[in-house]
């Protein structure tokens, strides 16, 4: 045996240090566990899908005093259409586009604002509802929410519209009705 190589039973040669290649993989996690994210760790990583964020964003902008709607009018559309196909639920993503990096999530929104409210409040709202919730549910930095508010739900619509869409607001005044009762659940 030459002094260079390390015998089978574990000692070490004369002369050859202990087992440099094992040490630097042990402390290999250690060291950078100051630069771990919470999706990352020692002992693997967490992989959270855009969609997941999407959803999360979607609801959080929903449940904003002011949102009537989330998505742009073929959105919406769509949306309004698969209310009535049984089984398809609702899209909580319509009107959310999300990029989710390795740490850092960014959300683009579209969505309907109800009349009457300051549009300025309601954005700084809803953007503190989907950091918040992004951020505490997933644990990635939110870098940016950015949102377009494409149109403005007047009261008379509700009485125009043949989608039989209503706001929230007026869901829960007419006793929560379930879907037997026509009525849509959120």
């Amino acid at each position: 045996m030459s002094e260079q190589s390390t015998p089978t039973t574990g000692t070490p040669a004369a002369g050859a240090s202990a087992r440099p290649r094992d040490n630097s993989l042990a402390r290999a996690p250690r060291e950078s566990s100051e630069h771990v994210s919470a999706l990352a760790s020692e002992h693997g990583t967490t992989t959270i899908a855009d969609q997941v964020v999407a959803k999360i964003a979607g609801i959080a902008t929903r449940n904003v005093q002011g949102v009537y709607a989330v998505g742009g009018g073929a959105a919406r559309a769509f949306g309004a259409l698969r209310e009535y196909i049984p089984g398809s639920g609702s899209d909580t993503t319509s009107g959310v586009h999300v990029e989710v990096g390795e740490r850092q999530a960014a959300v683009d929104l579209d969505l309907v604002a109800d009349y009457g409210v300051s549009i300025a409040d309601l954005a700084q709202a809803v953007r503190r509802s989907v950091i918040t919730s992004i951020e505490r549910m997933t644990g990635l930095e939110v870098t940016e929410v950015n949102i377009d508010v494409n149109d403005v739900h007047l009261p008379d619509d509700d009485a125009d519209s043949s989608s039989g869409r209503s706001s929230s607001r007026e869901q829960s005044s007419a006793g929560g009705e379930g879907e037997e009762g026509g009525g849509r659940v959120r």
